[in-house]
């Protein structure tokens, strides 16, 4: 679940962002119920595709984002042709960083482009910068700045963990609270075109209360709690 917020871009805002972009026409209940299976199966596939290439080579499962750039080329480089693969591997990640920072940074642009009135290519560059930025502590933090840690954590660990562990956990609770207890019935049924009163009842019984208590779970789980 945890891995979900991330790949779904829950709780970030980025998800919402584009589904604004969407014609009115377009059903949701059946566009989210699709983006939710792929994401799933992709998932699943690479899965497949990369612990058994780590357990063959008696790495650590559990390394998490050190796992990319610490584990996996140590694997690569024991295998036939792993300068190939891992070259492929790599450049495959860079597109998957690419499209992954349009999606993130669309909610900071679209704010400034629509509050504060910037053209969207200077909301464009103004993020990146900002982004890159605070980027370049990442890369830093695997070498020059390797031993500067704040609460036992490299600068690269502690955004990962304040990310990942703490606002993505909470901006879906805050999402889903809102969506459950304060969005009206007339206008969930408009947005979601939720004609079958069982629907919208399965609907609202889910965010209420099942999102909340699934999600303040995996909230505990990533703070080591539970």
């Amino acid at each position: 679940m945890g891995h979900a917020f991330f790949t779904l871009s829950l709780g970030m805002g980025a998800i919402m962002t584009y589904g604004s972009y969407l014609s009115e026409r377009t059903a949701i209940l059946p566009t989210v119920v699709a983006i939710a299976t792929v994401d799933t199966l992709v998932a699943l596939l690479a899965g497949i595709a990369i612990f058994p290439l780590v357990f063959s080579y008696g790495l650590t499962p559990g390394a998490g984002p050190g796992l990319i750039f610490e584990t996996l080329p140590l694997a690569f480089g024991q295998m036939p042709g792993g300068a190939f693969f891992g070259t492929l591997f790599f450049i495959l990640v860079v597109f998957a960083a690419w499209t992954s920072t349009i999606s993130i940074i669309e909610p900071a642009v679209a704010w400034l482009v629509e509050n504060h009135r910037y053209s969207r290519p200077r909301a464009c560059v103004v993020i990146g910068v900002v982004t890159w930025t605070i980027g370049i502590a990442t890369v830093l933090s695997f070498n020059t700045w390797q031993d500067y840690k704040l609460f036992g954590k490299t600068a690269f660990e502690a955004i990962d963990f304040l990310t990942a562990s703490i606002l993505l956990p909470l901006g879906g609770l805050s999402i889903a609270l809102f969506a459950g207890w304060v969005m009206s019935e007339r206008v969930v049924r408009g947005e979601l075109s939720l004609s079958q009163a069982w629907l919208y009842r399965a609907w609202y019984v889910l965010i209420r209360y099942v999102a909340p208590l699934g999600i303040g779970l995996v909230f505990l789980n990533l703070l080591g709690i539970v």
